[in-house]
């Protein structure tokens, strides 16, 4: 008698089915939103669910889905035209076959960018001890939009790549929270009434490469370009941030795909990659970015007042306030310098617009400002 061969189970297979049942959920029908942010494990999410939803009849097919990118406008050019290509592809798939799907790129409003900040208001650029840019430019643009959703539909659930295989970090951070009962979902740490769904958590590195290098996308085309992108850049992403919890994976030497102008790594590996295969256009944009580490601690650069009109001195150390306004405009003039020789926007004019008018409300309140000896003296442990 010939055995009949018994078929195990793939980990795809399961991650598969899972996201199918859960989809169909009967005890709960909140949309879906899928973090998207162009790297390897957010873009297995999203062909993982664009799949399940093409097997489905269209009479199953009513839980909306949203996928949701975030662009921080300083985002590493090559890296940001990637998901913002990949994103239309998948849009455009979703609308040929009728699926239940929509997508937004989500940005820091205008008064709260990274040029904004830094050359209008003269915040001094971000470092470990002070990292202002996460929350501005990642973490309130998008969860903005995840409030706005659960506000419209009473919950939202939030489809996230993330994986314990990353990091110990994350590890422990996917460890710490429990899924609902017997669900699959887990409370969001920050936001009310959004609950997180992790198809790929228990997946390696490894099975997610293997998996994109041998499945096209459901959307067509190939993920040879994903491949390429991680292949010159040497790896790594900065993912999507909804939390201050998951903010250690922005702005780290082991996530190197993120702002061109990061002055939180040490180096930017990713860009650096980029120009050493060739793409020297982007050199300007390294030097531009050493550039703002180098100014950063220069005292004629930093007035002695905080934005407040308070002196800080920490352990008998004065700590500067922010970048001057003469300073600012070397900035700025030095921007569209390296933008003119890049040929593409950097920053935009509504930017430069807001920027001088902050330049003038500053020199209005310098020119009136109180007597040094009015001036507030904040000590370390006030």
């Amino acid at each position: 008698m010939t055995a009949i061969p018994i078929l195990l189970e793939t980990p795809f297979d399961v991650i598969h089915n899972g996201i199918i049942d859960e989809y169909l959920s009967k005890v709960q029908s909140y949309p879906w939103i899928v973090t998207f942010s162009g790297g390897k494990d957010s873009t297995l999410v999203a062909h993982l669910v664009f799949e399940a939803l093409l097997e489905l009849p269209p009479s199953l097919r009513q839980r909306q889905v949203y996928f949701v990118s975030n662009d921080t406008l300083v985002e590493s050019p090559l890296v940001v035209k990637h998901m913002r290509d990949t994103l239309e592809k998948i849009l455009n798939a979703a609308q040929i076959y009728k699926l239940p799907v929509n997508g937004r790129v989500t940005t820091p409003k205008i008064s709260e960018t990274f040029w904004t900040l830094l050359i209008g208001k003269g915040y001094p650029s971000p470092n470990r001890n002070m990292r202002w840019c996460t929350d501005r430019l990642k973490i309130e643009p998008t969860s903005t939009f995840i409030k706005e959703t659960v506000d419209a539909n009473g919950a939202a659930i939030i489809v996230l790549g993330v994986r314990k295989d990353e990091s110990s970090t994350r590890k422990a951070s996917i460890n710490s929270h429990k899924n609902i009962g017997n669900t699959n979902l887990t409370p969001h740490g920050s936001l009310q009434n959004a609950f997180v769904y992790r198809p790929i958590v228990d997946l390696s590195t490894d099975d997610v490469w293997e998996f994109l290098a041998s499945h096209n996308p459901p959307w067509g085309g190939t993920h040879s370009e994903l491949i390429k992108l991680y292949r010159e850049a040497a790896g790594g992403e900065c993912p999507i941030v909804l939390s201050q919890e998951e903010a250690p994976g922005c702005g780290t030497n082991s996530s190197r795909f993120g702002c061109w102008t990061c002055t939180v790594v040490n180096k930017d590996k990713s860009l650096q990659g980029f120009v050493d295969v060739g793409k020297t256009e982007y050199q300007p944009l390294l030097e531009f970015r050493d550039w703002l580490v180098e100014i950063r601690n220069k005292p004629e650069y930093r007035q002695v007042e905080r934005r407040n009109g308070t002196v800080t001195i920490k352990g008998g150390k004065h700590i500067p306030g922010p970048f001057t306004v003469e300073a600012r405009q070397m900035i700025l003039r030095r921007l569209l310098d390296i933008q003119a020789t890049y040929g593409r926007e950097l920053i935009s004019q509504e930017e430069i617009d807001l920027i001088k008018q902050i330049w003038a409300e500053d020199l209005i309140q310098l020119h009136s400002k109180k007597r040094p000896s009015e001036n507030i003296l904040i000590k370390e442990n006030q």
